[in-house]
């Protein structure tokens, strides 16, 4: 889970909103709602009710929705037991909880200070 002070500002799109765009922010992003883009934001947070269709490139993301796109992120992707993904992702880490589902390839990157892939 993300520690409180990593983001300071929070956004969220709400469980009736749809938005379809492209978003580039900081700080936490919370999608309960349709989001039909690609989003750049150090962490994002996909609810139970939430769909996001778009590549995320990001520092962490924790899914409960539906996600389908390439998800890049630079420390960790964290599938819970609602959760899907369908898409590739690129990772140092990732946690898929009984019930989640990954639908895609992935590649798993070493610490960020090293670019090499440890393995694809």
């Amino acid at each position: 889970m993300f520690k409180k002070k990593e983001s300071s500002s929070a956004s969220f799109i709400g469980t009736k909103c749809c938005f379809s765009g492209e978003i580039k922010s900081k700080g936490t992003f919370r999608i309960d709602g349709d989001f039909d883009g690609n989003i750049d934001t150090d962490r994002i947070i996909v609810g139970r009710n939430g769909q996001l269709k778009g590549d995320i490139k990001v520092r962490g993301i924790i899914i409960d929705g539906e996600v389908e796109g390439e998800v890049t992120a630079e420390e960790i992707i964290e599938i819970t037991p609602h959760g899907v993904i369908e898409g590739d992702i690129v990772t140092p880490k990732i946690t898929i909880s009984e019930g989640g589902v990954f639908k895609g390839s992935s590649k798993m990157l070493q610490h960020k200070d090293s670019e090499a892939p440890v393995v694809e």
